[in-house]
């Protein structure tokens, strides 16, 4: 079974991480890792953080972070505008 790669967007609550968006980027590790490099955030991760963006490899079923980062939320939405865009790309 061929990798995928998407990202995954969650947030903290009382009980831990839930996750509240998925954005799928297809099978290019290459492609996956460029747009992920692109999104705005902070790699250095604490305990006070509440959003999190991950770029996750599913391979045989199973998840595998990638690679971290926190964000605000007006760093979310500019994530997901950036996401969007480069997913169009990608369908092209």
């Amino acid at each position: 079974m061929e990798p995928a790669f998407h990202i995954l967007l969650s947030i903290k609550t009382a009980t831990g991480f839930e996750n509240f968006g998925t954005f799928s980027l297809g099978h290019d590790k290459d492609a996956a890792s460029r747009i992920f490099q692109r999104l705005k955030g902070n790699e250095d991760i604490s305990d006070t953080d509440i959003l999190h963006a991950a770029l996750v490899e599913t391979k045989n079923n199973l998840p595998v972070n990638i690679q971290l980062i926190s964000c605000t939320l007006k760093e979310v939405a500019e994530n997901c505008a950036i996401i969007t865009k480069e997913i169009f790309k990608l369908l092209e």
